[in-house]
């Protein structure tokens, strides 16, 4: 038997957007009032939470409680994904107010995986209670930046404490691409780099329990 359960749930966005939402939570004792908020993979590509389900499943293990759902158009969310993620920013504000209401948490990480990561920085600085932010595998690269570098700015200039996790073999972005980028971002920026490891093979499953232990040691310096 696995030490935590997961609710379905669904939520709504301003714009009437329904979205299937899943909260793992720990059967034994909560950790603390933070609650992890997991952004899947670029949709149109085929992502959707399911991919994020080793890294929630690894932190309610762990004791923290840990969200995850199907942006617009994905899986049982009605309505239409994005080229660029901006619609989409609006979904992980609206998850993002539902956890704060209903699991009664003032304190919120951000997760974002791959293009999650654009879609995520866009909304951290449109959220109080979000506290700090993960990316994981963010597409800094000239090609991946034609759909998403707009959301750039938002998150390089966001002041709250942030972690860039990246493989030194992703196809999105060299790791001199990340490093010009963040060496003019506003406030705590880390970076931790997977030797030798791809930018597909890190959102695999092999790599969950490292992603893990990461967004648990930057918990503990929030």
């Amino acid at each position: 038997m696995s030490n935590y359960t997961v609710e379905r749930i669904k939520v709504a966005t301003p714009d009437k957007v329904e979205l299937m939402t899943k909260v793992f939570k720990p059967n034994e004792e909560i950790k603390d009032n933070l609650v992890v908020v997991l952004v899947h993979p670029y949709s149109i590509l085929g992502g959707r939470q399911a991919l994020l389900k080793g890294i929630a499943s690894g932190l309610a293990q762990n004791g923290h409680r840990a969200v995850t759902f199907d942006m617009r158009g994905v899986g049982e969310s009605i309505g239409r994904a994005s080229l660029t993620g901006f619609a989409e920013v609006k979904d992980v504000i609206a998850v993002c107010n539902w956890v704060s209401e209903h699991l009664d948490s003032h304190r919120i990480l951000l997760v974002g995986s791959s293009a999650g990561a654009p879609i995520a920085g866009s909304a951290v600085d449109q959220i109080e209670q979000v506290v700090g932010y993960v990316s994981l595998g963010y597409p800094f690269g000239m090609m991946a930046s034609i759909l998403f570098g707009r959301h750039h700015k938002a998150i390089l200039q966001s002041s709250k404490p942030k972690l860039f996790v990246m493989g030194t073999r992703d196809g999105f972005t060299s790791v001199k691409q990340l490093n010009n980028k963040l060496s003019s971002a506003a406030g705590r920026n880390e970076i931790h780099l997977m030797e030798g490891v791809s930018h597909f093979e890190m959102e695999g499953p092999a790599y969950d329990a490292e992603m893990v232990k990461l967004i648990l040691k930057f918990i503990s310096s929030l």
